[in-house]
């Protein structure tokens, strides 16, 4: 029998929470059930809206703390500020390849199967809806070079009230760059920022755990009001982008994890709960911070994260690139509109800088797609009805792509700065259990499927030095818990 002093210093075990208690399966649940829900009963679904858009706006209310606190407190923190600027600028250049990259996947595919062929469509016959209309205008309205513009907000406060997330990456950068030159003048609002973004992160796993209810009621509502109909009128068309997309994530940015060393599968089961909640809600948005949390935990620096995944969702959209592509060159198909090889490259040209004019703007997809084809002038812009009613639906697979490509680019630039711990990233991805690596905060929205409980050590393990962590039941620590409280209080036996 042991003394109490002899087991305060035991290494932990690792408790595996089990499978139905865990947040992807709920969230996995709450889909399968919006999907009937809107299926049978469409009217009960549509009424369902509410709590989708409720969870969603209450995730983006903490994007923009997020994102500011997070790139301020990496950028002050750091002791070389030219290397900052270099990962900024690997970047950039890594997201310009990634995404012409993704417009030659869905260009190369659409050229093969064309399925716009023989829809015959006229485009002085299709007509648009007020809500399209809306899209259209702005898209014909976009310029190219507005997005360079666009950074500057007009005061500090305006970003983070519209939730533009471009603007408040030039406000995180210039208030770290001043916090980090400042010097120790600095140093308490330095403390207070790590301070304030540990409390937004508990604010947000608070908001996680209601998840699979916003998964439920915004598949409820897409399917209650789009209907299944929807998905077959168009089906092929749905069905090749998202085979495309899988294409482009297994093939294009699979063989980048392998120059990195690591595998994709397992990079994505261990992001299995933000993909579903991407899944859920069609919007990569909410999964934001849980990318931001389990990429440091894998051994990504602080300053890499906060300046490469923000910076990434406005630049490095690698799903919407393919959907710009291929749904662009379908609508030139089925209008009869000839476009040559060097026409279809041009076309790729205006897409690099539309598709960066329309980051963060509601509907940016489809406002980049009318942007592109009102800047070619080739291509009727009112095509865009052709597509209108199944865009929602490819929406998810957008969404899904560019959370995947932004996950690879940050590991790929960490890699290219010499900073990426690749054994600990393949660990960490086949689901090793390790602590926090320096400088990393823990918080339990996204290993909450992990728990930490106190174990006996053998004999065997003390005499051998081990304190490597042991995976064991749920069960398996009560019982060791009332072993140990046993050998406390021996009067009990």
């Amino acid at each position: 029998m042991q003394t109490p002093s002899s087991t305060a210093s035991l290494p932990p075990a690792t408790v595996k929470k089990p499978w139905y208690r865990q947040l992807y399966f709920w969230v996995l649940i709450a889909i399968v059930l919006g999907i009937l829900i809107g299926w049978l009963w469409p009217r009960t679904g549509q009424a369902m809206e509410p709590i989708g858009t409720t969870f969603i706006t209450a995730m983006k209310m903490l994007i923009g703390p997020i994102v500011f606190l997070t790139i301020v407190g990496g950028i002050a923190g750091v002791a070389d500020l030219k290397r900052v600027g270099l990962t900024g600028v690997k970047a950039l250049t890594y997201f310009q390849v990634g995404t012409i990259l993704a417009m030659i996947t869905g260009l190369v595919a659409i050229n093969i199967f064309r399925l716009g062929d023989g829809v015959n469509a006229d485009a002085a016959t299709l007509k648009t809806t007020d809500s399209a209309n809306k899209l259209i205008q702005a898209g014909q309205k976009q310029h190219w070079w507005e997005f360079i513009t666009h950074i500057v907000p007009n005061s500090v406060v305006g970003p983070f009230v519209e939730g533009d997330i471009l603007q408040i990456i030039f406000l995180a950068v210039i208030f770290g760059v001043a916090i980090n030159a400042v010097g120790k003048i600095a140093t308490p609002i330095q403390d207070a920022v790590e301070r304030l973004t540990a409390l937004v992160f508990k604010v947000l796993s608070f908001i996680m755990k209601l998840a699979p209810l916003g998964a439920f009621g915004a598949m409820a509502f897409a399917i209650g009001k789009y209907g299944i109909s929807t998905l077959t009128s168009l089906g092929s068309l749905i069905l090749l982008f998202y085979a495309t997309s899988a294409l482009f994530v297994i093939v294009v940015l699979g063989s980048i994890m392998a120059y990195l060393r690591l595998n994709i599968f397992r990079m994505l089961g261990y992001f299995k709960e933000e993909l579903l909640l991407i899944l859920g809600t069609s919007t990569a948005e909410p999964a934001l911070p849980g990318l931001m949390r389990k990429l440091e935990y894998v051994g990504v620096p602080k300053s890499t994260v906060g300046l490469v995944v923000p910076t990434g969702y406005s630049f490095n959209l690698d799903g919407a690139a393919i959907y710009l592509s291929l749904a662009a060159l379908y609508i030139a198909q089925a209008t009869n509109t000839a476009l040559s090889v060097p026409q279809q490259l041009g076309l790729l040209a205006v897409m690099l800088l539309t598709s960066k004019g329309a980051a963060g703007v509601a509907g940016g997809g489809f406002i980049a797609l009318t942007a592109t084809l009102s800047t070619l002038g080739t291509i009727p812009a009112a095509g865009i009805m052709l597509i209108f009613g199944i865009d929602k639906f490819m929406s998810e697979c957008r969404a899904l792509v560019n959370f995947i490509g932004n996950a690879v680019a940050t590991l790929f630039v960490a890699k290219w700065n010499r900073e990426l711990d690749v054994d600990r990233a393949r660990r960490v991805f086949s689901g090793e259990v390790l602590p926090p690596p320096a400088g990393a905060v823990e918080n339990d929205f996204d290993m909450e499927v992990l728990e930490q409980e106190p174990r006996e050590q053998s004999s065997d393990d003390r005499s051998h030095g081990d304190t490597t962590p042991t995976i064991i039941s749920e069960s398996d620590a009560v019982r060791i818990d009332h072993e140990r409280l046993g050998d406390a209080h021996p009067a009990r036996h």
